[in-house]
């Protein structure tokens, strides 16, 4: 199973690394989670240099894809290079969209007739690509998931854990990244963000 979060110059590290960090829960052989860049390197908004781990074309053949967000989002959605290389399917992978990265989907033409969540600064651009925002941290439809506001990266890395491995999986996981003395509610938070939303728990061949 390999997950790729696809990350950017100008990626926001909160996006980003802490799906890498919640993802990278599940310890099995077959599990990979990767970051995957247009470049063997990429910088931060704060100025982070990280390696990629895998290309813009692996990612198209990955079970699943998250959307990372950043300064450059923009940019990104009007490279017209870059974007030809995001041929994502939702029919075959999983995929999700955390804050400006919901701008990448809504581009690629993945939100077509579906709401979305996104940070506050995206929001108008999203909606000026025709998608409605919803103002709550997490939506997903079918294969296809967005999230809104930093923090909300874990339920989106939960949501994907979900889906590939179990509820019982994406608990595991969010109780081990909770704070100490809050584990409970964060896990029960967490879930009941998702939940509604897992009526089929197995990725859609």
């Amino acid at each position: 199973m390999h997950i790729t979060i696809l990350t950017f110059d100008g990626f926001n590290e909160l996006d980003s690394l802490i799906a890498l960090g919640v993802l990278n829960r599940i310890k099995k052989p077959d599990w990979r989670v990767s970051i995957a860049s247009p470049a063997k390197r990429v910088q931060s908004m704060n100025g982070v240099v990280i390696e990629a781990h895998a290309s813009l074309d692996e990612a198209r053949h990955a079970d699943a894809v998250i959307i990372g967000s950043g300064m450059q989002t923009r940019e990104i959605v009007a490279n017209a290079s870059i974007m030809a290389q995001l041929q994502l399917d939702p029919s075959r992978q999983l995929l999700g969209a955390q804050c400006s990265g919901t701008l990448v989907l809504a581009k690629l033409g993945l939100l077509n007739g579906v709401p979305a969540c996104t940070d506050l600064t995206t929001k108008p651009w999203v909606q000026d690509a025709g998608i409605e925002v919803l103002n709550q941290p997490f939506f997903s439809k079918g294969n296809v998931a967005t999230a809104g506001g930093c923090l909300a990266s874990l339920y989106l890395a939960a949501w994907v854990i979900a889906r590939l491995e179990g509820i019982d999986a994406a608990q595991s996981a969010v109780h081990y990244v909770a704070p100490v003395g809050e584990k409970e509610e964060y896990v029960s938070r967490a879930m009941k963000n998702i939940s509604p939303f897992l009526l089929d728990t197995a990725l859609t061949a």
